[in-house]
């Protein structure tokens, strides 16, 4: 298990590099599984923040710094609220949860859902909360994001550079909240490598190639982690 875990965030970190989003929604389910929800979230939202450190410090000039603002606040605001109403709620439950939101987000993503209220200051809001309660939740709070972002039609570059931005800032935020639980050597180092892969090949992969392994890998993940919650 503690194999398939370090695998995961490589190729989570792979995927943040790659697209700007993706580290939590691979990783989560495998780091979840293996360390429970208390220890595993707290893990994920640290893993993420250098998933999220190391290609922004190339791309940082492409960064969409207001919209990234625009979502951060109401993100901010929320996540301490999720906290404390989830505080207390038992791991298994967590975790079922947890692989639920990861697969409502999965096919959300891969619907390519398209809607005008997104566009909107009020859609900013939706997402930046909705995001709060996933994170909390358990590290996964990419989907709406993500799903905001398809709909704002940036440039892949910006775009890529937007999220890392976003992401970093929310998980930070959110580690702070949940307590720090440090990943262990091999986890940090399959993440250094996943991620330098991602920087070095983004610009070659397909965008649409990219988001179905990240989904792909996601599903499966999302899956186990329920399965193992309920056995």
């Amino acid at each position: 298990m503690e194999v398939l875990a370090v695998a995961a965030v490589a190729v989570g970190a792979f995927a943040q590099a790659a697209t700007g989003m993706g580290f939590s929604l691979v990783a989560a389910p495998a780091l979840v599984a293996l360390l429970g929800p208390q220890r595993g979230v707290p893990t994920v939202l640290l893993l993420a923040v250098l998933a999220s450190l190391l290609p922004l410090s190339r791309g940082r000039r492409h960064a969409r710094l207001r919209d990234a603002g625009r979502l951060l606040v109401p993100a901010l605001l929320g996540m301490p609220v999720a906290a404390w109403l989830l505080r207390g709620v038992d791991t298994r439950v967590l975790a079922v949860a947890t692989g639920c939101a990861v697969l409502v987000g999965v096919a959300l993503l891969a619907r390519g859902v398209r809607s005008p209220f997104l566009r909107r200051p009020a859609g900013a809001w939706c997402a930046g909360l909705a995001s709060a309660g996933l994170n909390v939740l358990g590290g996964v709070g990419g989907p709406p994001i993500g799903l905001y972002a398809a709909n704002a039609g940036w440039p892949g570059h910006e775009s890529r550079a937007t999220l890392h931005a976003f992401f970093l800032i929310q998980n930070v935020a959110t580690a702070a909240v949940l307590g720090f639980v440090p990943p262990s050597w091999p986890a940090v180092a399959a993440l250094v490598c996943g991620a330098a892969a991602g920087m070095a090949l983004a610009p070659r992969i397909a965008p649409a190639a990219a988001r179905t392994g990240v989904l792909a890998v996601s599903g499966a993940g999302a899956l186990a982690l329920i399965g193992g919650a309920l056995g």
